[in-house]
């Protein structure tokens, strides 16, 4: 069996792209905006979840009837 091994000095010379600060900047101000609707879209589904959870309860219980 053999084992390979990456040394120190094949570490220091490895370069891992990154996005530059501006870049960067521009991202950290555009995921507070892409967590709020997600949070929204959440809500929204949880409320049809909802609605759609007592149109089941009804059409069990048959309160209302579909033509």
């Amino acid at each position: 069996m053999k084992v390979y091994c990456v040394s120190k000095a094949a570490l220091k010379d490895l370069v891992l792209p990154g996005p530059s600060p501006k870049e960067q900047t521009r991202i950290a101000t555009i995921l507070p905006d892409m967590d709020a609707e997600v949070a929204a879209l959440e809500t929204k589904l949880a409320k049809t979840r909802q609605l759609k959870q007592g149109r089941m309860h009804n059409l069990l219980t048959g309160r209302i009837r579909l033509v």
